[in-house]
């Protein structure tokens, strides 16, 4: 968990500064847009070949090549800025860089924990990670923002964020594992499109991560904080530290109490509940035009989003066999990075056509217009009761009876 923390701690780092580099740059709401789609669009092209890697390989193998990449898109980043920078193009092509990378680490990282831990500790090891994230999340924006803020450039960032990924792999070589990854022997594309057709057949997958999907490609603001920060709430790069550090502080809090308290009984509901908080907080916070509303508006959407993504994770790798996992996982980091890189695009576009708050605003009314759909159209994600391996296969099973009718 502690490469994790510190894993997700530099990223965001390296994501307030480049925000903000970019936006003094241009000035423009569609640069920071497709900021988001440079790093989203290698994931729609290569998503299978990157699971596929991960149920072929070493997942531990996978994830030191992927960190030490990210290591040297941080050193790129660094040398691009001290030599000065009056194009956006370069950092284009680093986020476009790290889009590949992340290709591989993401369903690496995700189908990793499960060798880690048993069947029963995996829903509480879900929630203990998402806090370690979130408490990297937490941090990493604000570090970032007052590091910025030092010298009134991204150098001081990019320099801690570099050293920190170079720490990353020096802590993931020490790690042992426990259990024995199952090792996928396929190699030709129906064995690449399995995943993708196992969770189109299961339900309760599909209509989790697709949820997810829509609800945060439309709710989400993060790509226009930048905007919000400097335009409408003049709080400079600290307070754009703050406000990328409000949902994770938010999601922090969730997956602490979660840890504690496991979610027991009617899980699917309570997903879905929490995704319409998320939409509501969203239409707040594109409102607000004080920063501790904002911030507290973001702190919700966080929490929200914390118990969508406990709930999503864990039927996705309970309801996986092994030797699926990465396959699967990559499909959900699809998923994820439509929603949220894809979502940022989508943003940066709709504030370029309409202004930064309506933008926010209709994407929170549209994440609570999916919430309704989904609703009807999956409601065997709705009716899930317990994350255990028993509860999902009696739920596996009754949707396929209902299919048979």
């Amino acid at each position: 968990m502690a490469v994790r923390f510190l894993f997700i701690l530099d990223l965001e780092m390296l994501s307030v500064a480049v925000g903000w580099q970019i936006y003094e740059i241009t000035r423009r709401a569609l640069d920071l847009g497709l900021a988001g789609l440079a790093v989203f669009l290698p994931g729609l092209l290569l998503f299978l070949v990157g699971g596929h890697v991960s149920d072929r390989f070493n997942r531990r193998s996978v994830l030191l090549v992927c960190f030490t990449a990210f290591t040297l898109c941080a050193v790129l980043l660094l040398a691009f800025t001290l030599r000065g920078l009056h194009s956006v193009l370069p950092i284009y092509a680093v986020l476009l860089a790290t889009g590949v990378i992340r290709v591989f680490s993401s369903p690496a990282m995700q189908a990793f924990m499960p060798l880690l831990v048993t069947t029963e500790q995996f829903p509480a090891a879900a929630a203990w990670s998402g806090t370690t994230l979130k408490i990297g999340s937490i941090l990493g924006p604000v570090l970032g923002g007052i590091l910025y803020a030092l010298r009134d450039n991204p150098i001081p960032v990019y320099l801690a964020a570099a050293l920190g990924l170079g720490l990353t792999v020096l802590m993931l070589s020490f790690i042992r594992v426990g259990g024995v990854q199952q090792i996928s022997n396929g190699r030709d594309w129906h064995t690449m499109l399995a995943g993708l057709s196992y969770v189109w057949r299961n339900k309760m997958i599909l209509g989790a991560t697709s949820m997810d999907l829509f609800a945060v490609l439309l709710g989400g603001a993060v790509a226009l904080l930048p905007i919000f920060a400097r335009e409408i709430l003049h709080s400079g790069p600290r307070g754009l530290g703050l406000l990328r550090a409000a949902p994770g502080a938010g999601a922090a809090m969730v997956a602490l109490w979660l840890a504690w308290r496991p979610l027991h009984r009617r899980a699917g509901l309570k997903m879905m509940t929490a995704v319409s908080l998320f939409g509501l907080a969203t239409i707040v916070f594109g409102l607000s035009r004080n920063l501790w509303l904002s911030a507290l508006a973001l702190f919700i959407v966080g929490a929200a989003d914390m118990i969508s993504v406990i709930v999503r994770s864990t039927l996705v790798q309970l309801a996986t066999p092994d030797e699926m996992r990465g396959r699967v996982s990559a499909v959900n980091v699809l998923f994820i990075g439509t929603s949220n890189e894809f979502g940022e695009f989508e943003s940066g576009v709709t504030a370029h056509w309409f202004g930064a708050v309506p933008a926010v605003v209709l994407g929170g009314l549209g994440t609570l217009a999916v919430v309704g759909i989904w609703s009807w159209l999956f409601p065997v994600l709705r009716n899930v009761d317990r994350l255990t391996d028993e509860s999902l296969a009696v739920a596996a099973a009754e949707e396929e009876i209902a299919d048979a009718r």
